[in-house]
C-alpha cells in the first residue's frame, strides 16, 4: 500500500520544491511504502526511536506517534519501547517521549485504570495493593494502603465503584470503634436499621462498639476513607452477612 504525504509540498512547495518532492515521494511515497521489506509498524517503531534518540520531540514526533498507533502498535507496546530504548538513547529523552506518548494513547487505556488514575489525583494517600487479605468480606474490588501502624493504626481503605463491605461490628471489651474520614470519590455508611449516610471528603463518621453497619463506595463513583482503629481492651472485629443491592 502507497503512503501519500502532501505535507512537504503544503509547507515548502515554493519555497524548497525539491526537498518537498523527496518528502512526499521518496521518502513517503517510495520508502515508507516497501512494505515487502518492512511492514508500516516495523517502520514507525523504527523511526520513533530514531526520533527519540536524537530529542526530537517536536510536531513530526506527535505525529510519527499518531501514525505508529495507527500502524496496530498498542498503548502497551510502545511503553516497553520507549523503556527499551531509555537505556540506550537516554533517560530525559525518554521523559519527554512518554509525555507525548501519553497524549496519543489516551484513549486506549482501559477504563478501570483511567478510574483508578483519576481517583489517585484526587488525594494525597496512595491507593496500595489490592486488600486480598479481606476480600471475602467484600462485594467487589478494594485496596489497602497502610499509613500509620504505631499508636493508632490508620490506613487508606479504597473502593472501585459499587464496591462495599459486609455488615459488621466491632467488639471490644473498653474503649475500641473505628473513625471513618472521608478522602476522595463518593461513598455511604450505614447503620443497621438506620438510612444510608454520603460519605465525601472531609466527612467524619464515628463508629461505636457493638453496632452493625457497612461502609464502600457509590455504584458510579471511586471512594476511599482513612479508616482509624480506635485503640482499646480485647478489640475485635465480627463480619457478618454481605449487604443486599
Amino acid at each position: 500500500m502507497a503512503v501519500k504525504q502532501t505535507a512537504g509540498r503544503d509547507t515548502l512547495g515554493t519555497f524548497a520544491p525539491e526537498f518537498a518532492r523527496l518528502n512526499d515521494d521518496i521518502l513517503f511515497g517510495e520508502v515508507w511504502s516497501r512494505e515487502s521489506l518492512l511492514s508500516l509498524r516495523d517502520r514507525s517503531l523504527v523511526t520513533v526511536v530514531s526520533l527519540m534518540a536524537q530529542g526530537l520531540v517536536d510536531s513530526s514526533f506527535r505525529y510519527h506517534l499518531e501514525t505508529a498507533r495507527k500502524n496496530g502498535i498498542t498503548r502497551t507496546e510502545i511503553a516497553e519501547i520507549l523503556t527499551h530504548a531509555a537505556f540506550y538513547a537516554g533517560w530525559p529523552k525518554a521523559w519527554a517521549a512518554f509525555r507525548m506518548a501519553l497524549e496519543v494513547w489516551k484513549d486506549d487505556a482501559p477504563a478501570a485504570e483511567t478510574g483508578r488514575e483519576a481517583h489517585q489525583k484526587e488525594m494525597i494517600f496512595p491507593i496500595g495493593a489490592p486488600n486480598d487479605a479481606y476480600a471475602q468480606y467484600f462485594s467487589g474490588q478494594s485496596y489497602l494502603a497502610p499509613i500509620s501502624s504505631s499508636q493508632v493504626s490508620i490506613a487508606n481503605v479504597t473502593f472501585e465503584p459499587g464496591c462495599r463491605n459486609n455488615w459488621h461490628i466491632h467488639h471490644a471489651d473498653q474503649g475500641g470503634g473505628q473513625i471513618l474520614i472521608g478522602v476522595a470519590g463518593r461513598g455511604f455508611y450505614q447503620e443497621w436499621g438506620k438510612e444510608p449516610v454520603e460519605i465525601l471528603p472531609g466527612d467524619v463518621i464515628n463508629i461505636p462498639t457493638g453496632v452493625k453497619h457497612w461502609h464502600g463506595a457509590a455504584p458510579d463513583s471511586w471512594f476511599s476513607h482513612l479508616a482509624v482503629e480506635v485503640p482499646g481492651v480485647n478489640t475485635s472485629n465480627e463480619w457478618l452477612e454481605p449487604v443486599k443491592d
